[in-house]
């Protein structure tokens, strides 16, 4: 099987494609870079369910014996997979589920090189056109469907085993919803704007202060 999946006609969420997203250790203060994005899609699609079955094969191959243990505890911790289900997704300020991922699952991915990016032609930018790449990738917003070709790859070192996902390329597949709050309509609050005739008021009576009374 190849190590490769795609993704057919997905939903992108949080994409960082054009800036890359800055995280820096709190321990060490280095700045680690990251172009990634979220795909979104229904849990019986052939793109999950084909990294699914990768995911289980490469885990079988590293772990051998101990596989469904691993693959236990990593399900368990979310910060030890790159997957999971869409109700995991929790707004931190209003503790509602993120529009457009509730009866969904996810995948995240990423790298520390931009993703490579295919035009509607199915061939590649070149790397050294940036106006050219980031033309095509201000297309890719959030809310918009996409293929996307992703690598799973098996973590197992000093920060702990888990499942991670590596971005090889990018597709714009279609417009959709864009994901976000909107403009605020506030128009059902005013009424037609007339003007008034300005009314002359006459000037407060103060008084002086008291160093100014004779």
């Amino acid at each position: 099987m190849s190590e490769i999946v795609l993704l057919s006609n997905v939903r992108l969420s949080f994409p960082h494609l054009i800036e890359p997203q800055r995280n820096t250790n709190e321990q060490t203060g280095q700045v680690r870079i990251s172009y990634n994005a979220e795909f979104i899609m229904e849990p019986g699609s052939s793109g999950f369910k084909a990294f699914m079955t990768r995911y289980t094969e490469m885990a079988a191959a590293k772990w051998n014996e101990h596989a469904t243990q691993v693959m236990q505890m990593v399900q368990q911790d979310r910060k030890l997979r790159c997957f999971g289900e869409g109700k995991e997704k929790i707004n931190k300020k209003t503790f509602e589920i993120y529009n457009g991922y509730e009866n969904m699952v996810y995948i995240t991915s990423g790298r520390d090189s931009q993703p490579q990016i295919i035009q509607d032609d199915g061939s590649p930018i070149d790397p050294a056109n940036a106006m050219a790449y980031q033309q095509i990738t201000r297309k890719m917003y959030a809310g918009c469907r996409v293929n996307a070709a992703i690598k799973p790859w098996l973590q197992d070192n000093k920060h702990g085993r888990g499942v991670r996902c590596e971005l090889i390329a990018l597709q714009f597949a279609g417009d959709g919803t864009a994901f976000g709050a909107g403009e605020i309509d506030a128009s059902a609050m005013f009424g037609n704007a007339k003007q008034a005739p300005a009314a002359t008021a006459a000037a407060p009576d103060m008084g002086l202060p008291p160093f100014m009374q004779s």
